[in-house]
């Protein structure tokens, strides 16, 4: 997960400091020295890092965060406020012209993955009910207009393309005019990359912002390149004006400097982060969400966009209703399951909730997705009536159930349990404002380790 080691440190660092009745300045330099390594480690930007502590330690020596009640947690908040500002203080959306359809030129080096990152935004902007086209104009990277074809064909999206001939110029100017024609809302150019900058790449895409004035320049950099990334992003943003910039491959082992020193560096907002490699994994990038879940506070309100986009309202309260009458079948759990896992990695989903750094042997979860598959395989091979009443499940249906899902009548008794005891707990929540009592221990669901 991208930040965590940085997380960690930071988290270890202010955690002093959270507990103190009384902080002096002494305590303050020290928690920066700590701040700072931290920082450095995570590939930011060393002048970024510089002035960044300098800002948090003056602030944080004010004499009305001194002696305040809480000077621990009023040094937090403002590590918190400039962290959030580092990376850009608000968020940057997408823009929208007046004039439809709204261009936006996708620019970056091969590698970064440019072409799926293109579509990964006409998917996000199908969500917000929009109509994109894509446009391959990448006609020197073999395969590249195919795999354009190919992704909006998984879409439903069109994809303007031409033939490998064909000047990148022109065909940028002919797809805007056929998008005015099909009542497409968003132009979605995929241009060429290189494997560095050079004259020439820089020449064509200068042309093609002249010739199509784009309302974006959106630049799609690997994070776990760290600060080439930002460097890359300082030359392109030179030559072309960039708008924004895009973050590919934050969910992988990444420090995240790139993502806390573009904005400082370049000026140009993080608009999106690539998050997996789903066509819907693509979010809008919150700096004040990013920030508290770097420092372990973390991100509900990702977390109910996310639960809203994938978890139908009428299907939740008749959800709601069943397991209160206990009545939540082996149907109902494969629902369920569905529409968590399209929520994105569980280990993610749950980093969401704030303190859950904070509960012993999360950092060690793990979503094991064979014994998942293995879990479905078992309940797909149940009968209609098992579904619904598993307390008839006996030891020749184990058998059968076993055979059927190729696997062991112990996971089947193991699954059997844990269903089980998801369902007492599950009624436990949902009587807690009754004065339920929480159930001791816990349990692991059956896709964990």
């Amino acid at each position: 997960m991208a930040f965590e080691g940085l997380a960690e440190r930071l988290q270890a660092t202010l955690k002093k400091l959270r507990g103190k009745g009384k902080v002096t300045e002494a305590d303050v330099k020290e928690a920066m020295r700590e701040v700072r390594l931290a920082l450095l480690e995570a590939d930011v930007n060393f002048k970024v890092v510089k002035d960044f502590v300098n800002r948090v330690k003056e602030r944080a020596v004010d004499q009305e965060v001194m002696k305040s009640l809480t000077p621990g947690q009023q040094v937090i908040k403002v590590v918190n406020d400039e962290l959030t500002q580092l990376m850009g203080g608000s968020q940057s959306k997408l823009a929208q012209s007046h004039r439809p359809p709204t261009v936006v030129m996708m620019v970056g080096l091969q590698g970064a993955g440019k072409t799926t990152t293109t579509a990964k935004l006409a998917r996000y902007l199908q969500k917000q009910n929009h109509h994109p086209m894509l446009v391959a104009c990448d006609v020197y990277r073999p395969a590249a207009i195919k795999q354009l074809q190919v992704l909006g064909e998984q879409l439903n999206v069109p994809v303007f393309a031409k033939g490998e001939n064909d000047r990148p110029v022109s065909i940028a100017q002919e797809a805007v005019t056929k998008a005015k024609e099909e009542h497409c809302d968003y132009v979605l150019i995929d241009t060429a990359g290189r494997l560095h900058v050079d004259e020439e790449l820089m020449s064509e895409l200068a042309d093609m912002r002249e010739a199509v004035s784009p309302d974006e320049i959106l630049l799609v950099v690997d994070a776990m390149t760290g600060q080439d990334a930002v460097n890359v992003a300082e030359r392109f943003h030179r030559e072309l004006e960039l708008s924004g910039v895009v973050l590919t491959k934050l969910d992988g082992d990444t420090r995240g400097g790139a993502a806390l020193s573009v904005k400082a560096v370049t000026g140009c907002p993080i608009k999106f982060v690539g998050m997996g490699e789903k066509v819907d994994a693509l979010e809008p990038f919150h700096p004040d969400r990013m920030a508290g879940r770097i420092l372990g506070m973390g991100d509900v309100l990702t977390l109910i966009e996310k639960a809203q986009a994938n978890v139908d309202a009428e299907r939740a309260a008749e959800l709601e209703k069943k397991i209160r009458q206990q009545q939540f079948t082996f149907d109902d759990f494969l629902e369920q399951l569905e529409q968590v896992r399209n929520m994105g990695p569980l280990d993610e989903v749950l980093g969401m909730l704030p303190g859950m750094n904070k509960i012993k042997g999360f950092k060690n979860l793990q979503v094991d997705e064979n014994q998942l598959a293995r879990v479905e395989a078992i309940v797909l091979s149940m009968t209609p009536e098992e579904k619904a009443h598993p307390e008839i499940i006996n030891a020749s249906r184990r058998r059968r159930i076993a055979r059927g899902s190729g696997t062991q009548v112990q996971d089947v008794n193991r699954l059997l349990k844990q269903f089980n005891d998801m369902k007492k707990m599950m009624k436990q929540f949902t009587n807690m404002t009754k004065g339920g009592k929480r159930r001791r221990g816990g349990f692991k669901f059956p896709f964990m380790q």
